[in-house]
């Protein structure tokens, strides 16, 4: 599987120095008490996205659902929404470090099969050999017993898993290499990790993950943006890269490893441009005054059509722009009196635009499904949230 990281190259060292700075900027657009919020949307749209690179198209109103713990009595829609609730809950679990560390090791590529597969549905782990037919279950957590073919790719032997997994953490983990080349090394990793294809079934989704844990370890990747949107959004170009870069050297000036080095620095190009172009995508929507006039707007709409309160709107922008405010706060905003006040606040509560989690507690903006298409155009694309 060598070369495991492409030689010294400019191109993609400007790519990374590119990502750092852009995703150091997105993290100081929003109040950190937002930023909370704003995880909860985006772990959803990532499930979304790593669902359509998978052929799964799970609409956003069904995984909304299914965290709800609504599922669809249609047996098919019902595992793709216990699939999406499963993607979710793992992301979750990265992003609130519950996860093995580092991100490199064997434990942690095992732990996100294990995690993900053990809330599946028995009939989503199963795999049939197309070729014959025969039909594997697929154990969560453990590496696959069986030889596949990906593809042109023909994935290493069974008894080779465990080495090459060692042989990955011990080189893509290595601390003393320079950021700039660790995070030249998570572009590398996803394409290595599923050359490997450890598992006889759930390789892409364990691999978008592992990434986002690896961007989120080196202190670039956040809940605030997400990999499989950029990689769904180009996916033709996505899986074109991956097959290039499972290709031999192509000749003495092409590395000195077994596989292309000039296929795994065109894979790391495409990874990491796709990853500066959503934090880029993601910082321009979250642009304080863009994101106050975009509610703003809508909210004038919504009380214009009695669907809102008068006086909603103060409350509103003082939960964006102080993150959170007492609920006792809410005359003063208004310029109501208490009753009236406590009643707007309520609606809004009740509504999901704004979120407490007791009767006492801090008011903080939610983001309810209905809202994001105005809120946050293009976070989903076509007709994506449509009801």
């Amino acid at each position: 599987m060598e070369p495991l990281i492409p030689e010294e190259n400019k191109a993609l060292s400007d790519l990374a120095t590119d990502l750092v700075a852009k995703s150091n900027a997105l993290a100081g657009r929003l109040h950190p008490v937002i930023q909370q919020g704003i995880g909860d949307l985006v772990r959803s749209m990532n499930c979304y996205y790593s669902n359509l690179i998978e052929g799964h198209h799970t609409h956003p109103v069904d995984i909304d659902r299914a965290l709800a713990g609504d599922y669809s009595a249609e047996p098919e829609k019902r595992n793709l929404q216990l699939e999406a609730r499963a993607h979710i809950d793992v992301q979750r679990k990265i992003d609130l470090e519950l996860a093995p560390s580092p991100s490199t090791s064997k434990e942690f590529v095992l732990w996100v099969h294990k995690e993900f597969c053990q809330q599946l549905p028995p009939e989503l782990l199963i795999v049939k050999d197309p070729k014959s037919g025969k039909e594997e279950n697929v154990v969560p957590g453990e590496l696959r017993q069986i030889h596949v073919k990906v593809g042109h790719h023909i994935a290493p032997a069974p008894e080779d898993l465990a080495p090459l997994l060692e042989r990955f953490a011990s080189a893509y983990g290595n601390e003393k290499l320079p950021k700039i080349q660790r995070i030249i090394g998570v572009a590398a990793s996803h394409h290595r990790l599923l050359w490997i294809h450890p598992f006889a079934d759930g390789n892409g989704r364990v691999a978008r993950l592992f990434s986002h844990a690896f961007l989120k370890e080196l202190g670039i990747g956040s809940s605030l943006w997400s990999v499989s949107r950029g990689l769904a959004r180009a996916v033709d170009k996505y899986k074109a890269a991956l097959q290039a870069a499972d290709e031999p050297r192509r000749g003495d000036l092409d590395g000195r490893g077994n596989l292309t080095q000039a296929g795994l620095v065109e894979f790391c190009t495409f990874f990491l441009t796709s990853c500066v172009d959503q934090v880029a995508f993601m910082e321009s929507l979250f642009e304080p005054a863009e994101l106050q006039r975009r509610m703003e707007i809508w909210c004038e709409e919504e009380m214009r059509a009695d669907r809102l309160p008068k006086g909603s709107w103060p409350l509103l922008r003082e939960a964006l722009l102080a993150g959170e405010f007492s609920r006792g706060k809410a005359p003063e905003l208004t310029g109501y009196q208490e009753r009236q006040a406590r009643t707007v606040l309520n609606s809004l509560i009740e509504k999901g635009f704004l979120v407490s989690p007791t009767s006492r507690s801090t008011v903080r903006l939610g983001f309810p499904l209905a809202v994001v298409d105005r809120w946050f155009p293009r976070l989903y694309t076509g007709p994506a949230v449509a009801a």
